[in-house]
């Protein structure tokens, strides 16, 4: 790429890098199709598989058992899916039939890829996590450096066609000043944890991203979602220089949250278990905005018990005994199946059985983990000060509402739902009469409002939450709450974005749930904008044409271009 060049991509993580490019450790070669066993011991081959399985699995889940939060999360999930019985069934079958592991992982693989491709929605995700399992696994088979990060000692602008999850979560951010990568899209892992760790990132870059070569000095403005190769060096200074500037402000901040003019923002974690609850307890969170309670569940061939459930949902409720904390009931299905409650098929699961429709097609599922919820309330010893909030996701219809809020009110629980069907939006007024508060689920609202995947690089400008049609649907769903005096929240990862942040509050919005790492960006942006000014910025965002125009907009009114 020519010196100054620029390249755009989708803003993910604000903040600037710049340093020497460098690009993720190759995957291995893979092997030719049908490559038979050298000497023809099946059984012994076999065995070399399922070793080579075994080894990368407990690698992966021992990073977990190092890591935290999203990280940790993510790490295990892999280790796990590393061990899948459905696609080691088909590697064995293909090695029965003669061919080696190498070639019978790869074919396994790529059986399951094609499924999740096809299936579409969240599933197409998976494939990024089967597709790095493949590869750690062949370079286990013939002792090979399983690929991924590069070893770096001097901070570098981290490249890739794309991460996976297990690379993400283990980036050092003194290392990686930034990472920009060809494909994903702000909801990915690699958004996510990014995110998480602060590190300033763009994805979607496309196939230009290539033409940047190892060692190039590189500028990526994650704000912007702008990657400079050899800029002007005074230019390139300035600008670090500015974002030191705004990462001091976000060291100093702390809260609570509230704009410049004093007006309150609640700023609460996203977590999904006790030990990160504890970890947002110890930071700048006031309390939990989404607490994913399937994670308990994900991994269990039985519906876990009440009590086991109780127990679970207390470790939660207990790192903030006398501060607001809303639980999502199960939100499983597509990308995140049970093995006891989900279909065996569905031709397009992402609008299929999942979240609270498969609660009500389970007969007492829903009901008993509300069980659960109101005694993990009592084990916690939450009174009446501190009431529980509980909020079923999926809901479209004001007669699923009506049903579970029913459900809560008689266990003494606050009822409320996630708004991420269009349909939910355009009908919250109606929805806000029998529920006391609603959160906005960005991820999903954006991907069934704009009728785009949203882990399709190809679709990452759709998927974007600055898309006006997206933030009339919000503006549609918070004047609903100003009319009947509901709390509406947004925990999608939107409300980590500080900027985005400030159009949510223009638009009405009573709180914002993000990772706990993102909260004090948030908050020290708001700080310095006023509520008239969020209300400003609400406007020209809702009047662009589109996402790049609604961030220009709101970027220009507050003189960051």
């Amino acid at each position: 790429m020519s010196p100054s060049a620029s390249l755009k991509a989708t803003a993910v993580v604000p903040g600037v890098g710049y340093a020497p490019a460098v690009w993720v450790c190759p995957r291995p070669e893979l092997p030719h199709e049908g490559e038979p066993i050298a000497g023809g011991d099946v059984d012994a081959e076999v065995e070399r598989f399922r070793a080579a399985a075994t080894a990368v699995s407990e690698r992966l889940a021992a990073r977990a058992g190092r890591a935290e939060g999203n990280a940790a999360e993510v790490l295990l999930a892999t280790s796990k899916l590393t061990l899948d019985r459905g696609w080691h069934r088909a590697a064995v079958k293909n090695i029965k039939s003669g061919i080696s592991a190498e070639s019978a992982t790869v074919a396994a693989i790529e059986k399951f890829v094609e499924m999740f491709k096809a299936a579409g929605g969240v599933m197409a995700e998976r494939t990024t996590d089967l597709e790095d399992i493949r590869d750690r696994v062949i370079a286990e088979l013939r002792g090979e450096n399983e690929p991924g990060l590069p070893a770096v000692t001097v901070p570098s602008v981290l490249l890739a066609d794309d991460l996976s999850p297990a690379d993400t979560a283990t980036l050092d951010p003194a290392l990686f000043v930034a990472m920009v990568t060809e494909l994903g899209g702000p909801t990915s892992h690699t958004a996510i944890i990014a995110r998480q760790l602060g590190v300033p990132c763009a994805v979607a870059a496309g196939a230009g991203l290539r033409a940047i070569e190892e060692g190039s000095m590189t500028l990526v403005d994650g704000a912007k979602g702008l990657i400079t190769v050899d800029p002007d060096p005074e230019v390139a200074d300035a600008a670090v220089a500015e974002a030191a500037r705004m990462a001091e402000k976000i060291a100093a901040w702390s809260g609570p949250g509230r704009t410049a003019d004093g007006v309150s923002v609640q700023l609460l974690a996203n977590v999904g278990d006790g030990n990160a609850a504890r970890i947002a307890a110890e930071g700048d969170a006031e309390g939990i905005g989404l607490f994913r309670t399937e994670l308990c569940f994900l991994s269990a061939a039985t519906e876990p018990t009440v009590e086991n459930q109780a127990d679970i949902y207390a470790s939660v409720l207990k790192a903030f005994p006398d501060s607001k904390i809303v639980l999502r009931t199960l939100d499983a299905g597509s990308d995140k199946p049970l093995a006891f409650a989900n279909l065996d098929h569905e031709d397009n699961p992402a609008l299929g059985v999942r979240g609270l429709r498969i609660s009500r097609s389970s007969s007492g599922l829903m009901e008993r983990q509300l069980d659960a919820i109101a005694l993990a309330g009592e084990k916690a010893g939450r009174g009446e000060g501190a009431p529980t909030w509980v909020m079923a996701p999926m809901v479209a219809t004001l007669e699923e509402a009506e049903w579970f809020a029913g459900l809560c009110r008689e266990r003494g629980l606050t009822p409320g739902a996630m708004i991420e069907i269009p349909a939910a939006a355009l009908m919250s007024h109606d929805l806000m009469k029998v529920l006391d508060f609603v959160s906005i689920g960005t991820n999903d609202l954006t991907q069934y409002a704009m009728a785009a995947d949203r882990l399709s690089p190809h679709l990452a400008y759709l998927t974007d939450p600055w898309q006006p049609a997206v933030l009339r649907l919000i503006d549609m769903t918070c004047k609903s709450g100003r009319d009947t005096g509901t709390p509406v929240g947004v925990c999608g990862e939107a409300a980590a974005d500080p900027l985005l942040a400030c159009v949510l509050v223009g638009l009405g919005v009573n709180s914002l749930s993000a990772a706990a790492t993102a909260l004090p960006g948030v908050g020290a942006q708001l700080a310095e904008v006023t509520a008239q000014q969020c209300a400003d910025a609400a406007r020209v965002a809702l009047d662009a044409s589109d996402a790049d125009g609604a961030r220009a907009a709101v970027r220009e009114l507050f003189g960051l271009e």
